[in-house]
């Protein structure tokens, strides 16, 4: 299998056979659509999978799945616990497995967003009455992914994300920059104002771009080039606001995405057109390079998620950036 063909010639080994012969068919069909460019049966074929099925059972009569772990009350409701569920398995089923609003629980499951999101455009509730600038643009990416692009409240949420950008370009969680913990901003009662002469957080505004790299139109801004330009900029150091400040966060990765990694960075970035000849995202491929076993998967740390196939789901998202800067 000739791996100069499809993109992936600079990897030290080829990963198509590991990923082929894993024994997830989720993971064989991207691998053969995504990579190798071949010819593949209709997504819905995998929304009959045993997991699949499994996940979709649980769904709440809302369109929500209740968060399973230990919540405290006294500083959120369960109903907040469980918009964290929700976005978390709403992301299995879309990323995993590609279903999208033809799907009548993934209608029921945008919905239920939809009553999450406020009269100014956010999606409010994980932070208590706080903006999440992080979990409003990842909530917003799925809608999107999930065929919610055009939706007029999808519109609204980026109006909202351009107007409380900070001056740099970048985005903040508003709340960091006066200094607010974690548990003040969650029992207070009005939403925190960014100030925005302060520096942007790479690990938001990642977040950000992964919405705006996943919408055909907001891709192309200006806004979406200056800050992909600015997140690749603070590659491998340390975040400039206290969650989850060290460097070391950049190699801590997570399929679906979740916060901001080296792999969902260089993937948003690719998909906005920063190129490879930015030293930055050169960095970053050489350092992925780097990170390949001979077994042709990546000795990186997984940091969500049960799931056995991660390593795969990994790799393939890292074939997908070779191929795309190939």
């Amino acid at each position: 299998m000739n791996i100069v063909i499809y993109g992936l010639s600079e990897l030290k080994v080829n990963p198509i056979p590991v990923l082929l012969s894993c024994g997830n068919p989720a993971i064989e069909y991207y691998t053969r659509q995504d990579i190798l460019n071949e010819k593949v049966g209709p997504v819905k074929d995998l929304w009959q999978l045993p997991e699949v099925l499994r996940i979709l059972r649980k769904q709440g009569v809302g369109g929500s799945w209740e968060y399973p772990g230990k919540i405290r009350e006294d500083l959120r409701s369960q109903e907040d616990y469980n918009q964290v569920e929700t976005y978390r398995v709403f992301g299995e089923l879309i990323c995993k497995y590609g279903l999208n609003k033809s799907h009548p629980q993934i209608q029921k499951s945008a919905e239920y967003f939809f009553k999450c999101q406020t009269p100014e455009g956010d999606f409010r509730g994980i932070y208590g009455n706080q903006y999440a600038t992080t979990y409003s643009p990842a909530i917003m990416e799925l809608l999107i992914k999930a065929g919610y692009g055009d939706d007029d409240r999808t519109k609204k949420g980026f109006q909202w994300l351009f107007s409380i950008r900070q001056k740099d370009g970048g985005w903040v969680i508003p709340f960091r920059t006066s200094g607010m913990n974690i548990k003040e901003a969650l029992l207070a009662n009005e939403p925190e104002l960014p100030d925005r002469s302060r520096p942007f957080s790479h690990l938001v505004t990642g977040m950000v771009l992964r919405a705006l790299a996943a919408h055909p139109e907001c891709r192309e801004s200006d806004q979406a080039k200056r800050a992909a330009n600015l997140l690749a900029s603070r590659f491998f150091l340390a975040d400039k606001y206290p969650d989850r400040k060290d460097k070391k966060y950049w190699e801590r990765v997570s399929y679906p995405f979740w916060f901001t990694d080296i792999i969902s960075a260089i993937d948003s970035l690719s998909i906005i057109g920063v190129t490879r000849d930015n030293s930055y995202i050169k960095e970053g491929l050489d350092f992925l390079i780097h990170k390949q076993n001979d077994e042709g998967l990546f000795d990186l740390r997984i940091v969500r998620g049960s799931d056995k196939d991660l390593k795969y789901w990994i790799c393939l998202a890292i074939c997908r950036l070779f191929k795309r800067y190939g």
